[in-house]
């Protein structure tokens, strides 16, 4: 294993080489290598010839260098994108974080249990100096506002010592450029539901006469971070395409009226392909005895493996619904096959819909999720990854070839129609603005009461479809079409 020790360096000519010389023989859990990837923020007091002196003869040492003085998120930014770990620490370069506790930061991480792990200096450590009183409180004044904003029981949030599955943090976006880092990453990790531990450290702190750099400015734009990114959900790095549609967490009383429609329509064995985070999983998998959430996606397998750890009725499986020979053992085993979001992403949606009408049973249901109405087509669907938008007419076709009859039909959120026409087709725009989705989940209370009273269509479509017995099954020809598909 390696270990990526990630280090934003600004004018510490008097310590850093004593710095790195404890870096570099810091113990570390057997088997595990380290690199050091140092990034110097502009330095203007001779720190950075002393670490290119360094770095020539230490091969364990990448280094970086800003041509302009940026902040500590925005070098810890550069660190990320260099690291080739399979876990990542933060670690500043000032001597007040002994790296001779990484193998108790590290424990949580490589027992399996943790998914991020805060050193934190308030919980009963080896040894702390002690600060001055404002300071200290400052730091848990932003813990405890962090904390609400979060809903997570962190005692410091402000902790360097910041220790990381190197995949899942590089799937964060840092936009924080000084040290709005530390809350920014602080709330993505809880929006994300990684599983966070903390450990108790020692700290040597500096005065601000021995260097240190953080102020009070520093402690107030916290706060602005911490409610902006409270507000905006910017969780991945690719934040379009299905990650948007899937990972709605800040639409949830839009996800809540979807899944009201979707309810009712559930037997006690379901497959859902597409879960994303399991948002809707999570909305519908009470008091079923079976619900199988599928994903191909690494990071969403992870999410739903870590949000369903302790729920024995969901079940989290890798699958890609455009394979359907990664359905067969499951064939005819549900009641219920859920599509939502899936198919207007697909390369081929016959695929995906043969995948699922096979785990399905003789009289099962499936249900899709699409949007709706192809003259709609627009730049935020080929922003969102968007191959395509359907009519009714095309998922009854769809559905009829594998053997399905269209039950149900459901035209849903139909005021969001021309607001999408607008950003998509008038404006050219790429996406919808965040804040007007926020605006419009906080009306959905209101849009839901009304909207069987717009005379248009839907902007999105559900449709129930029943799979038929033998007698009512696709013609032998499309059969045998499809075997022949499959078996490519």
């Amino acid at each position: 294993m390696l270990l990526s020790i990630l280090i934003p360096v600004y004018n510490e000519r008097t310590v850093i080489e004593r710095s790195l010389a404890l870096i570099l023989n810091a113990e570390l859990p057997e088997n595990m290598e380290r690199e050091l990837i140092i990034v110097d923020d502009c330095s203007t007091d001779g720190t950075w010839a002393i670490l290119q002196r360094f770095a020539s003869h230490e091969p364990a040492i990448r280094l970086f260098r800003h041509e302009k003085n940026q902040g500590k998120g925005a070098a810890v930014r550069t660190c990320i994108a260099q690291a080739r770990g399979d876990f990542a620490i933060v670690q500043d370069a000032d001597l007040e974080y002994d790296p001779a506790e990484y193998p108790k930061l590290l424990k949580p991480l490589l027992t399996g249990h943790a998914d991020a792990v805060f050193g934190s200096r308030y919980m009963a450590g080896e040894q702390t100096r002690v600060l001055p009183f404002w300071h200290s409180m400052m730091n848990k004044g932003l813990t405890l506002i962090s904390n609400m904003f979060c809903n997570l029981n962190v005692t410091d949030m402000e902790t360097c010592y910041k220790v990381f599955r190197t995949d899942l943090l590089k799937s964060i976006p840092i936009r924080s450029n000084r040290f709005g880092f530390e809350p920014e990453i602080t709330m993505k990790c809880s929006k994300r539901k990684f599983r966070i531990y903390e450990v108790p450290i020692s700290y040597h702190g500096r005065t601000y006469e021995e260097g240190k750099k953080i102020g009070w400015k520093d402690g107030v734009k916290a706060l602005g971070v911490i409610f902006h990114f409270w507000l905006i959900d910017d969780l991945y790095v690719e934040p379009y395409g299905r990650a948007f549609l899937n990972n709605m967490t800040g639409t949830p009383q839009y996800l809540s009226w979807v899944s009201s429609k979707i309810r009712k329509h559930l037997g006690d064995s379901i497959i859902e392909v597409g879960a994303g985070i399991g948002n809707i999983t999570g909305r519908l998998m009470s008091r079923r005895l079976r619900y199988v959430a599928a994903e191909r996606d690494p990071l969403y397998l992870h999410a739903l493996r870590n949000r369903f750890l302790r729920t024995p009725n969901v079940s989290v499986a890798a699958l890609d619904p455009a394979r359907p020979l990664e359905f067969e053992p499951m064939r005819g085993a549900f009641e219920t096959a859920l599509c939502l979001n899936v198919l207007e992403c697909a390369e081929d949606p016959d695929a995906v819909v043969r995948s699922l009408a096979r785990s399905l049973r003789i009289d099962g249901l499936m249900v899709i999720l699409v949007p709706q109405s192809p003259s709609l087509f627009g730049t935020v669907d080929v922003t969102l990854g968007h191959k395509r938008r359907f009519s009714r007419d095309d998922i009854a076709r769809l559905v009829d070839r594998h053997g399905l009859t269209v039950e149900q039909v459901y035209d849903i959120n139909k005021i969001g129609k021309p607001a999408w026409w607008m950003f998509g087709r008038l404006l050219r725009r790429k996406h919808v603005n965040k804040v007007t989705l926020k605006l419009f989940d906080k009306s959905v209370w209101f849009w839901k009461r009304v909207d069987g009273l717009l005379p248009w269509r839907g902007l999105s479509l559900i449709v129930v479809a029943r799979k038929r017995g033998e007698e009512g099954a696709a013609p032998e020809p499309a059969r045998r079409e499809a075997d022949a598909v499959s078996r490519t």
